[in-house]
């Protein structure tokens, strides 16, 4: 009976430790992805300085980075996170990108949206959100973009805007990318 107690008590203890150790990583992940955000959205106000006002004025917005590849078909994944400008509240998120066409490129993007209503802000954290893509191209590497890669879309009662920031895309292509929150991170 006591090797019994002692095996449970061990396993409590033990529960309790790594409970205790998942929490700064919990912690440490999300303030990684709080950090890239701004990032982003520094690299996205000085590419286009108005989007500064605009993010100002939304009841939310939502930033991404992502990465990708793409030959005919593509594929890209990202992580980000839903900030509600009204409660100061962040939700951590993850996206993912196929694509498919005339189409070719590597490289990394910085996506930020920009609610125009708090109804589509709250549904976007709330469903996660799907949207459909045309064609760009663009390049970057370093700190430097040029190109189309920083293009403006309006879908869903948002401004959707990307930025290439390190690689080379170009063509056309039927696009999907789902958002999603991050159950780990939130």
């Amino acid at each position: 009976m006591k090797t019994n107690t002692l095996l449970a008590l061990a396993g409590a203890a033990l529960s309790l430790c790594l409970t205790a150790a998942a929490a700064p990583d919990k912690a440490a992940k999300q303030a990684e992805v709080q950090k890239a955000t701004q990032a982003s959205l520094e690299k996205l106000y000085k590419a286009q300085p108005r989007l500064r006002e605009e993010v100002k004025a939304a009841p939310g917005y939502a930033v991404f980075t992502s990465y990708g590849l793409s030959f005919v078909v593509g594929g890209a994944g990202g992580s980000g996170l839903a900030h509600d400008a009204q409660a100061g509240k962040d939700t951590f998120m993850n996206m993912a990108q196929a694509s498919a066409g005339v189409q070719a490129g590597i490289g990394g993007r910085d996506t930020l949206i920009v609610f125009k209503t708090r109804k589509a802000f709250d549904d976007f954290v709330a469903k996660g959100w799907e949207a459909g893509g045309g064609g760009a191209i663009g390049a970057g590497a370093g700190k430097k973009s040029a190109g189309g890669g920083s293009g403006e879309q309006f879908i869903n009662d948002a401004l959707y805007y990307t930025l290439t920031k390190n690689g080379l895309e170009a063509g056309g292509a039927v696009a999907g990318t789902k958002f999603w929150k991050d159950k780990d991170l939130n």
